[in-house]
């Protein structure tokens, strides 16, 4: 396995499509995920938290990771692996290896947590159950359970394929303690859209976006300007971006971020339950902020 830098980039989050019998629709999932590779991102990862992962089935899963691998060829599709329970885990993340996937992105169990000794042996038996590089997903404020830079260090020195973390406390703190206790083998990636630039000025080589999938090519120049120091050029287009951003950031996000694809003509706003589509007043919030941005 390769010890050079390999999760350096946007990743776009993608969504899942659905059709209007609310089942996947893997002809306009393959576009959407070619469109944003076209515009220069780094892979994609889907069955995350924009991905609704939590509400597809296995079978569902794997037909996604299927289309993805087809459709992109060589490019990396590092899908979200998430499970109640660690076997759940396992058997999706050597189903995604079987598949053709170059990477895998671990959750923390679904519903259930715990002490680090718990949530270590789960992420420990999913980086062993494959040869797979893998980034670790940490987000407190969504899943509650929180990975500390000294113990995602203790895993990466006795797992070498923990090759990335997806940091989305909000903290851009956690980055420089990361970027301070880890090897420079390991990426650390910024997990929340309105941290982009905190995040790479504090060490972060790649970002997993979510806006993206209907600003491709502005999220992609976001980063490539910030990763090249141009911070002039990079805070002028973050805060024409901003507003649009921080829908990442809310508990309504992958509601917010479809409708804005709808918006913008690149998806449709549709959701599973228990999700619903955007209220009226939602909508106008959100059409308020594209007015703004378009002006």
């Amino acid at each position: 396995m390769t010890t050079n830098p390999i999760f350096q980039g946007v990743f776009p989050a993608i969504t899942t499509p659905f059709n209007a019998d609310g089942s996947v629709d893997h002809g306009f999932l393959r576009e959407h995920a070619r469109w944003m590779m076209d515009a220069g991102n780094a892979g994609m990862i889907p069955l995350g938290s924009l991905g609704e992962g939590n509400t597809l089935d296995y079978h569902e899963k794997t037909a996604i990771l299927e289309t993805l691998v087809d459709a992109l060829g060589t490019a990396p599709v590092i899908p979200g692996i998430a499970s109640l329970s660690t076997h759940g885990a396992v058997q999706l993340a050597q189903a995604a290896r079987d598949i053709g996937c170059r990477g895998l992105m671990v959750l923390p169990p679904y519903v259930y947590t715990s002490d680090w000794r718990e949530m270590k042996a789960h992420v420990a038996t999913v980086l062993a159950a494959t040869e797979l590089p893998v980034i670790l997903y940490n987000n407190p404020i969504a899943y509650r359970t929180d990975f500390l830079a000294p113990q995602v260090a203790e895993l990466s020195a006795e797992h070498p394929n923990l090759r990335g973390v997806k940091e989305s406390s909000g903290d851009s703190r956690r980055v420089t303690a990361l970027r301070a206790a880890l090897p420079d083998t390991v990426d650390i990636l910024v997990g929340l859209d309105d941290m982009a630039l905190e995040g790479v000025a504090a060490g972060a080589t790649g970002w997993v976006a979510g806006l993206v999938n209907a600003y491709p090519a502005e999220s992609v120049r976001l980063f490539e300007l910030a990763r090249a120091g141009e911070w002039a050029q990079a805070q002028e287009l973050y805060r024409w971006f901003l507003p649009l951003l921080r829908l990442d950031t809310v508990n309504k996000f992958v509601q917010l971020i479809k409708f804005v694809q709808e918006e913008v003509g690149h998806g449709n706003a549709r959701v599973r339950a228990p999700r619903l589509e955007l209220t009226a007043d939602e909508q106008a919030m959100v059409r308020d902020l594209l007015r703004a941005a378009q002006a």
